[in-house]
Parts: structure tokens; C-alpha cells; sequence
């Protein structure tokens, strides 16, 4: 099955018939293959933490490498160039709160950061903490606040 040019994958057979491979699997194993980076979107991520309930049209991934669209069967996913802030704690949970608060942006933040803060365990705020660096100013700010908070 062809994904994108240069790059095949064998589908899998269930007993519906043949089938993509699966995406998070596939894209782990091109990140690897490439070299790069491969998260989820921050719409994907805010869905997931609650911040939203709209789910994500389009398959969108965020990567340090070059944008591509990739085609897995029916199913169209988008890699997006990315900075390197929004990649910071990649398959973490401080990662996916990185990228759910950037795609809410500057105006939301707060709001997001106090959503999600019964969720978060002191692990996760350390991750946040050690990623402020990264962070632009926008978003720095409240997560300072929320770690000085919660120590």
C-alpha cells in the first residue's frame, strides 16, 4: 500500500478484508525511518483532555520535518512543520497540554490550564515546568503561575 511516494506499508488483512496499517503505529514507525518528530494535532489533543468536545475533521500531525500529506487507505493525515516548542514531551501528557493550549491560543490559555488541572498529576507539572523554557511568552506566563501554584 503506497503511502506517500517512496514509502509502502503492507496492509493488514482482518476479517473484514484488507485494511491500512494502523496510523499512530505507521507514523511512530516513519518518525523513526525519518528521523523526526510526529505528534497529534492540537485540536486532536484538546479533544482528548476535554478542552473541547468538537473531534477533528482531518487527521492532522505536527513534525520537526518537512509538511507532507500521507494516505492510508481512505484516510488522508496531515504532517505539519511545526516549531520546536509545540513538540516538546512527545507521547506525554505535558506535551499534549503544550499543543492543546497553542491551537486554543493566547486568549484561552487560562481557562485551558484551570480545565485541565484536576487531571494532572505532579509529574505532569514538572514536564510543564522543565518545557517553559520553549515556551512563548503567552503561554509561559499562566504555566508559571500554575506550577508556583501547585508547589
Amino acid at each position: 500500500m503506497r503511502i506517500c511516494q517512496g514509502v509502502y506499508m503492507s496492509p493488514v488483512e482482518t476479517r473484514f478484508g484488507t485494511c491500512a496499517p494502523n496510523v499512530d503505529k505507521a507514523l511512530q514507525a516513519l518518525a523513526d525511518l525519518w528521523n523526526v518528530t510526529i505528534v497529534p494535532g492540537g485540536g486532536a489533543a484538546a479533544h482528548v483532555l476535554g478542552l473541547t468536545t468538537q473531534i477533528p475533521v482531518r487527521s492532522v500531525y505536527l513534525t520537526s520535518g518537512p509538511g507532507r500529506r500521507l494516505r492510508f487507505g481512505n484516510l488522508d493525515v496531515e504532517l505539519r512543520h511545526a516549531p520546536r516548542w509545540q513538540l516538546a514531551a512527545p507521547r506525554r501528557r505535558a506535551g499534549d497540554i503544550i499543543r492543546a493550549l497553542a491551537w486554543l491560543g493566547p486568549a484561552e490559555v487560562r481557562s485551558g490550564l484551570r480545565a485541565v488541572l484536576p487531571v494532572l498529576s505532579p509529574e505532569n507539572i514538572s514536564e510543564l515546568a522543565e518545557a517553559r523554557a520553549t515556551m512563548p511568552h503567552w503561554m509561559a506566563e499562566p504555566v508559571s503561575l500554575l506550577v508556583a501554584h501547585a508547589s
